[in-house]
Protein backbone atom coordinates (compact mmCIF):
# COMPACT_ATOMS: atom_id res chain seq x y z
CA UNK A 1 0.00 0.00 0.00
CA UNK A 2 1.16 3.57 -1.01
CA UNK A 3 1.61 5.91 2.10
CA UNK A 4 -0.41 9.10 1.35
CA UNK A 5 1.07 12.37 2.07
CA UNK A 6 -0.47 14.45 5.18
CA UNK A 7 -0.92 17.89 5.35
CA UNK A 8 1.76 18.50 7.60
CA UNK A 9 4.52 16.57 5.84
CA UNK A 10 6.42 15.82 9.92
CA UNK A 11 3.67 13.90 10.89
CA UNK A 12 3.90 11.63 7.57
CA UNK A 13 4.81 8.08 8.22
CA UNK A 14 4.66 4.78 6.12
CA UNK A 15 0.96 2.90 6.35
CA UNK A 16 2.19 -0.63 8.02
CA UNK A 17 -0.82 -2.74 6.45
CA UNK A 18 -0.24 -5.49 7.34
CA UNK A 19 1.37 -4.60 10.45
CA UNK A 20 5.09 -6.21 11.60
CA UNK A 21 4.65 -8.75 13.69
CA UNK A 22 1.19 -10.52 11.53
CA UNK A 23 1.87 -13.90 9.69
CA UNK A 24 1.56 -13.47 6.13
CA UNK A 25 1.73 -16.46 3.34
CA UNK A 26 4.94 -15.85 1.35
CA UNK A 27 4.79 -14.98 -2.35
CA UNK A 28 6.95 -17.70 -4.55
CA UNK A 29 9.29 -14.94 -5.51
CA UNK A 30 9.96 -14.67 -1.75
CA UNK A 31 10.37 -18.15 -1.19
CA UNK A 32 13.03 -18.62 -4.38
CA UNK A 33 14.59 -15.62 -2.81
CA UNK A 34 15.08 -17.20 0.14
CA UNK A 35 12.83 -14.73 2.73
CA UNK A 36 10.53 -17.70 3.45
CA UNK A 37 11.37 -21.84 3.82
CA UNK A 38 8.10 -22.20 2.29
CA UNK A 39 4.26 -21.50 3.03
CA UNK A 40 3.63 -21.03 6.36
CA UNK A 41 2.78 -23.92 8.46
CA UNK A 42 -0.62 -25.12 8.62
CA UNK A 43 -1.92 -25.03 11.37
CA UNK A 44 -0.06 -21.87 12.38
CA UNK A 45 1.43 -21.81 15.47
CA UNK A 46 -0.57 -20.31 17.97
CA UNK A 47 1.91 -17.82 19.38
CA UNK A 48 1.33 -16.53 15.70
CA UNK A 49 -2.70 -16.37 15.71
CA UNK A 50 -4.46 -13.51 17.06
CA UNK A 51 -5.94 -13.17 20.42
CA UNK A 52 -9.48 -11.49 21.26
CA UNK A 53 -9.39 -9.46 24.32
CA UNK A 54 -13.49 -7.43 24.30
CA UNK A 55 -12.89 -5.08 20.98
CA UNK A 56 -9.44 -5.89 20.41
CA UNK A 57 -6.99 -7.88 18.66
CA UNK A 58 -3.42 -8.77 18.85
CA UNK A 59 -2.02 -9.61 16.11
CA UNK A 60 0.39 -12.82 17.99
CA UNK A 61 0.62 -13.24 22.03
CA UNK A 62 3.77 -11.77 22.20
CA UNK A 63 3.41 -9.27 25.05
CA UNK A 64 5.90 -6.88 26.10
CA UNK A 65 5.90 -6.82 29.86
CA UNK A 66 6.20 -3.47 31.84
CA UNK A 67 9.72 -3.21 32.60
CA UNK A 68 10.49 -0.05 35.17
CA UNK A 69 12.71 2.30 32.87
CA UNK A 70 13.67 4.93 35.95
CA UNK A 71 14.01 7.61 33.38
CA UNK A 72 11.53 10.07 34.47
CA UNK A 73 11.36 13.59 36.65
CA UNK A 74 8.49 14.45 38.39
CA UNK A 75 6.13 11.36 36.34
CA UNK A 76 7.17 12.90 32.48
CA UNK A 77 7.44 10.61 30.28
CA UNK A 78 9.78 11.43 27.59
CA UNK A 79 11.94 10.74 23.92
CA UNK A 80 13.38 7.88 25.75
CA UNK A 81 10.65 6.03 26.73
CA UNK A 82 9.06 6.86 22.71
CA UNK A 83 11.89 5.39 21.57
CA UNK A 84 11.92 2.45 23.91
CA UNK A 85 8.39 1.05 22.80
CA UNK A 86 8.78 1.96 19.15
CA UNK A 87 12.03 -0.56 18.88
CA UNK A 88 9.36 -3.24 19.81
CA UNK A 89 6.70 -1.93 17.93
CA UNK A 90 8.61 -1.91 15.27
CA UNK A 91 9.81 -5.14 15.45
CA UNK A 92 6.53 -7.16 15.74
CA UNK A 93 4.94 -7.43 19.45
CA UNK A 94 1.61 -8.05 19.39
CA UNK A 95 0.60 -6.05 23.07
CA UNK A 96 2.89 -3.68 24.73
CA UNK A 97 2.45 -2.50 27.96
CA UNK A 98 3.92 0.94 29.45
CA UNK A 99 5.94 -0.03 32.39
CA UNK A 100 4.66 0.77 36.43
CA UNK A 101 3.20 4.37 36.15
CA UNK A 102 2.73 5.89 39.95
CA UNK A 103 -0.91 7.03 40.23
CA UNK A 104 0.29 9.58 42.78
CA UNK A 105 3.66 11.24 43.38
CA UNK A 106 5.06 8.89 46.30
CA UNK A 107 2.87 6.00 44.50
CA UNK A 108 6.14 5.55 42.29
CA UNK A 109 9.21 3.59 42.98
CA UNK A 110 11.95 5.66 42.88
CA UNK A 111 11.27 9.78 42.20
CA UNK A 112 12.79 8.43 38.39
CA UNK A 113 9.62 6.96 37.90
CA UNK A 114 6.74 7.76 35.37
CA UNK A 115 3.58 8.76 36.64
CA UNK A 116 0.01 9.70 35.51
CA UNK A 117 -1.65 11.42 38.57
CA UNK A 118 -1.68 14.65 36.50
CA UNK A 119 -3.49 16.04 33.86
CA UNK A 120 0.03 17.33 32.18
CA UNK A 121 0.92 13.80 31.88
CA UNK A 122 -0.97 12.93 29.54
CA UNK A 123 0.29 14.83 26.42
CA UNK A 124 3.61 12.56 26.87
CA UNK A 125 1.78 9.55 27.12
CA UNK A 126 -0.42 10.31 23.92
CA UNK A 127 2.27 10.44 22.05
CA UNK A 128 3.62 6.88 22.81
CA UNK A 129 0.40 5.36 23.07
CA UNK A 130 -0.37 7.24 19.37
CA UNK A 131 2.80 6.06 17.77
CA UNK A 132 2.23 2.21 19.21
CA UNK A 133 -0.90 2.03 16.89
CA UNK A 134 1.14 3.10 14.06
CA UNK A 135 2.53 -0.43 13.95
CA UNK A 136 -0.49 -2.48 14.54
CA UNK A 137 -0.26 -2.42 18.63
CA UNK A 138 -2.54 -3.06 21.15
CA UNK A 139 -1.45 -0.53 23.85
CA UNK A 140 -1.45 -0.71 27.33
CA UNK A 141 -0.40 1.14 30.28
CA UNK A 142 0.16 -0.61 33.73
CA UNK A 143 -0.51 1.92 36.98
CA UNK A 144 0.58 1.36 40.14
CA UNK A 145 0.94 2.59 43.46
CA UNK A 146 4.56 1.50 45.46
CA UNK A 147 3.45 1.50 48.86
CA UNK A 148 6.31 0.68 51.34
CA UNK A 149 8.88 0.53 48.61
CA UNK A 150 8.42 3.87 47.53
CA UNK A 151 11.13 6.18 47.77
CA UNK A 152 13.89 4.00 46.76
CA UNK A 153 17.02 4.32 44.17
CA UNK A 154 16.91 3.17 40.71
CA UNK A 155 17.98 -0.54 39.93
CA UNK A 156 21.23 0.82 37.55
CA UNK A 157 22.33 2.52 41.35
CA UNK A 158 22.15 -0.89 43.49
CA UNK A 159 24.70 -2.03 45.40
CA UNK A 160 26.72 1.61 45.13
CA UNK A 161 25.44 2.73 48.41
CA UNK A 162 24.60 1.19 51.76
CA UNK A 163 20.84 1.73 51.66
CA UNK A 164 17.84 1.78 49.04
CA UNK A 165 16.51 4.58 50.88
CA UNK A 166 16.20 7.99 48.89
CA UNK A 167 15.96 11.39 51.22
CA UNK A 168 14.04 14.36 50.70
CA UNK A 169 16.95 15.80 49.59
CA UNK A 170 17.68 13.59 46.51
CA UNK A 171 13.93 13.68 45.61
CA UNK A 172 12.05 11.07 48.18
CA UNK A 173 9.52 11.28 50.08
CA UNK A 174 10.42 9.05 53.48
CA UNK A 175 7.67 11.39 55.42
CA UNK A 176 4.88 9.75 53.18
CA UNK A 177 5.59 6.24 52.77
CA UNK A 178 2.60 4.22 53.77
CA UNK A 179 1.04 0.65 53.34
CA UNK A 180 -1.63 -1.55 55.32
CA UNK A 181 0.43 -2.19 57.96
CA UNK A 182 3.47 -0.07 59.60
CA UNK A 183 5.59 -2.83 58.54
CA UNK A 184 9.13 -2.20 56.85
CA UNK A 185 9.82 -4.35 53.88
CA UNK A 186 13.61 -4.68 55.36
CA UNK A 187 16.14 -2.47 56.76
CA UNK A 188 17.16 -1.13 53.30
CA UNK A 189 13.63 0.31 53.27
CA UNK A 190 11.68 3.00 55.01
CA UNK A 191 9.31 2.02 58.19
CA UNK A 192 5.44 2.97 56.32
CA UNK A 193 3.07 4.26 58.25
CA UNK A 194 -0.23 2.44 58.49
CA UNK A 195 -2.63 4.08 55.75
CA UNK A 196 -5.78 5.86 57.53
CA UNK A 197 -9.23 5.02 56.15
CA UNK A 198 -9.42 8.85 54.21
CA UNK A 199 -5.61 7.15 52.84
CA UNK A 200 -7.00 4.35 51.28
CA UNK A 201 -10.51 5.90 49.67
CA UNK A 202 -7.79 8.50 48.68
CA UNK A 203 -5.47 6.15 46.71
CA UNK A 204 -9.08 4.13 45.20
CA UNK A 205 -10.03 7.43 43.95
CA UNK A 206 -6.20 7.81 42.28
CA UNK A 207 -6.32 4.72 40.85
CA UNK A 208 -9.75 5.83 39.03
CA UNK A 209 -8.55 9.34 38.16
CA UNK A 210 -5.07 7.50 36.37
CA UNK A 211 -7.50 5.22 34.63
CA UNK A 212 -9.85 8.33 33.15
CA UNK A 213 -6.20 9.82 32.33
CA UNK A 214 -5.35 6.81 30.60
CA UNK A 215 -8.13 6.62 28.28
CA UNK A 216 -7.84 10.33 27.36
CA UNK A 217 -4.53 9.16 26.52
CA UNK A 218 -5.48 6.44 23.70
CA UNK A 219 -4.08 3.41 26.00
CA UNK A 220 -6.40 0.55 24.56
CA UNK A 221 -5.50 -1.93 27.72
CA UNK A 222 -5.68 -0.81 31.60
CA UNK A 223 -3.37 -3.22 33.68
CA UNK A 224 -3.52 -2.62 37.31
CA UNK A 225 -0.37 -4.09 39.26
CA UNK A 226 -0.65 -6.08 42.15
CA UNK A 227 2.10 -7.77 42.57
CA UNK A 228 5.97 -7.70 43.65
CA UNK A 229 5.30 -6.55 47.18
CA UNK A 230 3.99 -2.89 45.59
CA UNK A 231 0.93 -1.53 47.34
CA UNK A 232 -1.98 -3.76 46.26
CA UNK A 233 -0.17 -6.76 46.80
CA UNK A 234 0.90 -5.78 50.22
CA UNK A 235 -2.94 -5.94 50.93
CA UNK A 236 -3.37 -9.20 49.61
CA UNK A 237 -0.69 -10.73 51.73
CA UNK A 238 -1.06 -11.86 55.12
CA UNK A 239 2.54 -11.29 55.50
CA UNK A 240 2.43 -7.54 54.63
CA UNK A 241 -0.92 -6.85 55.93
CA UNK A 242 -1.80 -7.27 59.90
CA UNK A 243 -4.82 -4.30 60.10
CA UNK A 244 -7.43 -5.20 62.13
CA UNK A 245 -10.43 -3.29 60.40
CA UNK A 246 -12.69 -4.18 57.01
CA UNK A 247 -8.90 -4.18 54.98
CA UNK A 248 -7.14 -7.00 56.84
CA UNK A 249 -7.58 -10.41 58.52
CA UNK A 250 -9.46 -12.86 56.09
CA UNK A 251 -9.05 -13.12 52.86
CA UNK A 252 -11.64 -11.03 51.58
CA UNK A 253 -11.02 -8.57 53.72
CA UNK A 254 -7.59 -8.26 52.45
CA UNK A 255 -8.43 -8.56 48.87
CA UNK A 256 -11.05 -5.48 49.62
CA UNK A 257 -8.72 -3.28 48.51
CA UNK A 258 -8.04 -4.39 44.98
CA UNK A 259 -11.63 -6.10 44.52
CA UNK A 260 -12.91 -1.67 45.39
CA UNK A 261 -10.09 -0.37 43.04
CA UNK A 262 -11.54 -3.06 40.12
CA UNK A 263 -14.75 -1.84 40.53
CA UNK A 264 -14.27 1.49 40.50
CA UNK A 265 -11.79 1.47 37.51
CA UNK A 266 -14.45 -0.79 35.57
CA UNK A 267 -17.07 1.80 36.01
CA UNK A 268 -14.89 4.57 34.14
CA UNK A 269 -12.96 2.33 32.02
CA UNK A 270 -14.43 1.87 28.54
CA UNK A 271 -16.62 -1.35 28.10
CA UNK A 272 -15.09 -2.02 25.02
CA UNK A 273 -11.22 -1.92 26.57
CA UNK A 274 -10.01 -4.95 28.22
CA UNK A 275 -8.75 -4.77 31.93
CA UNK A 276 -5.71 -6.53 33.48
CA UNK A 277 -4.44 -7.46 36.83
CA UNK A 278 -1.16 -8.41 37.33
CA UNK A 279 -0.48 -10.58 40.76
CA UNK A 280 2.64 -12.58 42.30
CA UNK A 281 1.00 -15.94 42.03
CA UNK A 282 2.32 -16.62 45.53
CA UNK A 283 5.10 -14.97 48.08
CA UNK A 284 7.27 -18.19 48.12
CA UNK A 285 7.29 -18.03 52.01
CA UNK A 286 5.39 -20.90 54.14
CA UNK A 287 1.93 -18.95 55.36
CA UNK A 288 1.88 -16.17 53.04
CA UNK A 289 0.07 -15.52 49.42
CA UNK A 290 -0.10 -18.77 47.50
CA UNK A 291 -1.68 -19.85 44.44
CA UNK A 292 -4.81 -21.12 45.84
CA UNK A 293 -5.59 -17.85 46.77
CA UNK A 294 -4.76 -16.46 43.55
CA UNK A 295 -7.02 -18.93 42.03
CA UNK A 296 -9.81 -17.85 44.31
CA UNK A 297 -8.92 -14.05 43.78
CA UNK A 298 -9.22 -14.73 40.25
CA UNK A 299 -12.83 -16.68 40.10
CA UNK A 300 -13.81 -13.03 42.10
CA UNK A 301 -12.22 -10.73 39.47
CA UNK A 302 -13.68 -12.35 36.39
CA UNK A 303 -17.31 -11.86 37.23
CA UNK A 304 -15.70 -7.94 37.65
CA UNK A 305 -15.01 -7.43 34.23
CA UNK A 306 -11.14 -8.32 34.64
CA UNK A 307 -10.45 -10.12 31.76
CA UNK A 308 -6.51 -11.13 31.88
CA UNK A 309 -4.06 -12.58 34.92
CA UNK A 310 -0.73 -11.62 34.45
CA UNK A 311 1.05 -14.37 36.63
CA UNK A 312 4.18 -13.15 38.19
CA UNK A 313 5.59 -13.95 41.76
CA UNK A 314 7.31 -12.79 44.61
CA UNK A 315 8.32 -9.38 45.78
CA UNK A 316 6.81 -9.43 48.97
CA UNK A 317 9.17 -10.66 51.42
CA UNK A 318 12.69 -11.10 51.69
CA UNK A 319 12.55 -14.62 53.31
CA UNK A 320 11.51 -15.59 49.53
CA UNK A 321 12.82 -19.10 48.26
CA UNK A 322 12.66 -19.10 44.57
CA UNK A 323 13.52 -21.80 41.94
CA UNK A 324 14.81 -19.40 39.30
CA UNK A 325 14.73 -21.41 36.27
CA UNK A 326 13.68 -21.46 32.69
CA UNK A 327 9.29 -21.50 32.77
CA UNK A 328 9.86 -21.16 36.35
CA UNK A 329 6.45 -19.49 36.85
CA UNK A 330 3.83 -20.33 33.88
CA UNK A 331 2.49 -23.15 35.87
CA UNK A 332 0.91 -20.90 38.09
CA UNK A 333 -0.66 -19.17 34.49
CA UNK A 334 -1.87 -22.63 33.63
CA UNK A 335 -3.52 -23.06 37.07
CA UNK A 336 -5.28 -19.87 36.62
CA UNK A 337 -6.33 -20.82 33.12
CA UNK A 338 -7.53 -23.86 34.17
CA UNK A 339 -9.64 -23.31 37.09
CA UNK A 340 -11.27 -19.64 35.98
CA UNK A 341 -12.82 -20.12 32.57
CA UNK A 342 -13.10 -16.75 31.06
CA UNK A 343 -9.90 -15.14 32.46
CA UNK A 344 -7.35 -15.28 30.16
CA UNK A 345 -4.07 -15.85 31.42
CA UNK A 346 -0.24 -14.82 30.61
CA UNK A 347 2.44 -16.79 31.63
CA UNK A 348 5.85 -14.39 32.72
CA UNK A 349 9.66 -15.82 33.61
CA UNK A 350 12.27 -16.67 31.88
CA UNK A 351 10.95 -17.32 28.81
CA UNK A 352 13.92 -16.56 26.55
CA UNK A 353 14.02 -19.07 23.93
CA UNK A 354 11.57 -19.41 20.22
CA UNK A 355 10.88 -23.24 21.14
CA UNK A 356 10.02 -22.58 24.83
CA UNK A 357 7.64 -19.65 23.82
CA UNK A 358 5.98 -21.49 21.35
CA UNK A 359 5.43 -24.50 23.40
CA UNK A 360 3.81 -22.44 26.19
CA UNK A 361 0.98 -20.98 23.63
CA UNK A 362 0.86 -24.67 21.93
CA UNK A 363 0.19 -26.58 25.07
CA UNK A 364 -2.30 -23.76 26.33
CA UNK A 365 -0.38 -23.08 29.14
CA UNK A 366 -1.32 -19.79 29.12
CA UNK A 367 -2.84 -17.81 26.71
CA UNK A 368 -0.47 -14.91 25.99
CA UNK A 369 3.86 -15.10 27.28
CA UNK A 370 4.90 -11.34 28.70
CA UNK A 371 8.35 -11.38 28.20
CA UNK A 372 10.35 -8.69 29.71
CA UNK A 373 14.53 -9.19 29.65
CA UNK A 374 14.79 -11.42 26.62
CA UNK A 375 13.09 -8.28 24.38
CA UNK A 376 15.90 -6.14 25.96
CA UNK A 377 18.92 -8.30 25.10
CA UNK A 378 16.57 -9.03 21.61
CA UNK A 379 14.08 -6.07 20.72
CA UNK A 380 13.46 -8.04 17.52
CA UNK A 381 12.26 -11.40 19.54
CA UNK A 382 9.22 -11.74 17.55
CA UNK A 383 10.91 -11.74 13.86
CA UNK A 384 13.80 -14.24 15.43
CA UNK A 385 10.97 -16.64 16.87
CA UNK A 386 8.77 -16.26 13.45
CA UNK A 387 12.58 -17.61 11.63
CA UNK A 388 13.64 -20.28 13.87
CA UNK A 389 9.53 -21.55 13.71
CA UNK A 390 9.60 -21.64 9.87
CA UNK A 391 6.70 -18.75 10.04
CA UNK A 392 6.34 -15.75 7.47
CA UNK A 393 5.83 -12.51 9.36
CA UNK A 394 5.23 -8.83 8.32
CA UNK A 395 8.04 -6.92 8.66
CA UNK A 396 7.76 -3.30 9.15
CA UNK A 397 8.49 -1.48 5.56
CA UNK A 398 11.69 0.17 6.35
CA UNK A 399 13.31 -2.87 7.53
CA UNK A 400 12.21 -5.47 5.23
CA UNK A 401 15.65 -5.33 3.49
CA UNK A 402 16.73 -7.10 6.23
CA UNK A 403 14.51 -9.81 6.82
CA UNK A 404 16.29 -12.98 7.54
CA UNK A 405 16.67 -15.32 5.19
CA UNK A 406 16.89 -19.21 4.81
CA UNK A 407 19.19 -19.43 2.05
CA UNK A 408 21.65 -16.78 0.50
CA UNK A 409 20.70 -15.30 -2.31
CA UNK A 410 21.20 -11.54 -4.40
CA UNK A 411 18.37 -10.27 -3.13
Amino acid sequence: MTSPFVSDPRQFYQVQDPPPGAAVEPTQLEIEQGFAAGKNPDPLPKIFQPLKLREYTTKNRFFVSPMCMYSSQDGYATDFHLSHYSQFAIRGAGLILVEATGVLPEGRITPNCLGIWKDDHIDGLKRIASHLHKYGVVAGIQIAHSGRKGSTIPLQLYGTRDSLRVTADEGGWPDNVYAPSAQAYDENHYKPKEMTKKQIADVQQAFVDAAVRAEKAGFDVLELHSAHGYLLHEFNSPLSNRRTDEYGGSFENRTRMLLEIVRKVRAVWPKKKPLFVRVSATDWVEGGWDIDDTVALAKILVNEGVDLMGCSTAGNDPRQQIPLGPSYQVKFATKVKENVPGMLAAAVGIITESKQASDIIESKKADAVSIARQFLRNPSFVLSTAHDLNVNIKWNNQYERGKLKTKYSFF
